[in-house]
């Protein structure tokens, strides 16, 4: 039985241990994925291999950011919507407060040495989602035909790469995994991680006011004309709306904020570009644009504004989760899923080798100073040495070696 059902950890402990998360988690939403799995499923044991990879599947699924919906069900499971809520503000504030920092102009990330460490926490994430990947594997794909449809899926998001191939990839993987893997599905029914939290009458009020929110935010800040009831509203929508996150929400962001002249395009990408060089999710690039568009009313507006656009962009993403989880959960425990979701499992598996591919070795390993530093760091993860210390390594190593 999984440690969640046994000795749930304090909401103080789950905020220190996202925390953590949040100020060492570089290198993308995948390189969460990986941070998570090492975190909760091998060291703390929370929930099983399988859990983990139907969860990762069920986030994969909805709009939103993957990882961060991820780290909210993990928090969810021990402690409720407490834990939830501590888990999410553990893994975002790092990120948020410095983007919002940035924004009114204390940028202190902005030294010379910077892109040699951006390169080396590049590195980090390739070891980190090697890692995953692997571990994942061993647990989720058996027998050839599982391995076939992870090689399949893979060679799918490598050839014709997007949210809808994605989407596609895992709606294939459940309807094959149903016809062809039914005689390599475990068929142990799995222990249930969120019922005990929310009920299926919660679930239902929580849809239900993630559509009445999509549908009132545009009228209301029509009718408002108030900037900062625009942007929550931009917000909103983004984070509603989008597929795959991270990256994905660039051109989408782009368009609500640049285009309807709320900030200029060259602060824009200047957030981003710092979104990108900082730990935990992407989409606090929200907290930037927040600030931004407070700026003119001084530091205190900057961080309430900078805060509330965090809190629109990722409101989506709690209530799509809280809605869905209890019956995601129902249907894992069905006998009848179980094959789908060995399909499922195994595409997942194969998006991840396709991710650890393009883009997280194309954009890390360019030449045999990255691979030298990538040998070092895969050899303190196998000596399991603490996260932090092998991100560390990877900021160092990278300013010292790939710098210029």
């Amino acid at each position: 039985m999984a440690k969640a059902l046994n000795a749930p950890l304090a909401v103080v402990d789950i905020f220190l241990i996202f925390l953590r998360l949040g100020l060492t988690s570089f290198g993308g939403p995948v390189a969460h994925l990986g941070y998570f799995r090492d975190t909760f499923v091998r060291q703390r044991s929370w929930l099983s291999e399988r859990q983990y990879a139907d969860l990762v599947a069920l986030c994969q699924l909805l709009p939103g950011p993957a990882s961060s919906k991820v780290g909210m069900a993990l928090g969810l499971s021990q402690r409720g919507y407490p834990g939830l809520l501590a888990a999410w503000f553990g893994f975002t504030l790092p990120s948020a407060l410095l983007l919002i920092l940035a924004a009114a102009g204390l940028s202190v990330l902005a030294a010379d040495w910077l892109s040699g460490a951006i390169g080396g926490l590049k590195v980090v994430a390739v070891v980190v989602v090697a890692q995953a990947l692997l571990g994942m594997y061993r647990g989720l794909v058996r027998g050839w035909r599982a391995r076939l449809l992870m090689l399949a899926s893979a060679a799918i998001m490598l050839l014709w790469g997007g949210v809808w191939s994605q989407l596609l990839v895992i709606g294939g993987g459940a309807l094959v995994g149903s016809l062809w893997l039914r005689h390599s599905a475990p068929q142990a029914p799995q222990t249930a991680l969120f019922a005990r939290w929310i009920g299926v009458r919660a679930a239902r009020f929580w849809l239900l006011l993630f559509l009445g929110l999509l549908l009132l935010l545009p009228w209301l800040a029509s009718s408002s004309g108030q900037p900062s009831m625009q942007l929550f509203d931009a917000l909103y929508r983004s984070g509603a709306l989008v597929f795959g996150g991270g990256h994905v929400v660039l051109p989408l962001l782009q368009h609500e904020v640049v285009a309807t002249g709320m900030i200029d395009e060259g602060r824009f990408l200047a957030g981003y570009g710092l979104a990108q060089a900082l730990p935990g999710p992407l989409f606090t690039l929200s907290a930037y644009i927040g600030a931004v568009e407070a700026a003119p009313a001084g530091l205190g507006v900057m961080l309430v504004g900078g805060l509330l656009a965090t809190l629109a962009i990722f409101l989506p993403a709690f209530l799509l989760l809280v809605g869905c989880l209890p019956y995601w959960e129902r249907l894992c425990r069905q006998r009848g899923m179980f094959a789908a979701l060995a399909g499922v499992n195994a595409v997942v598996v194969g998006l991840l080798l396709a991710a650890l591919w393009n883009p997280v070795i194309l954009s890390a390993i360019h030449g045999p100073r990255e691979v030298g530093l990538m040998l070092l760091l895969a050899l303190l993860i196998r000596r399991r040495l603490p996260v932090g210390i092998v991100v560390l390594t990877g900021a160092v190593g990278g300013v010292l070696l790939l710098q210029g």
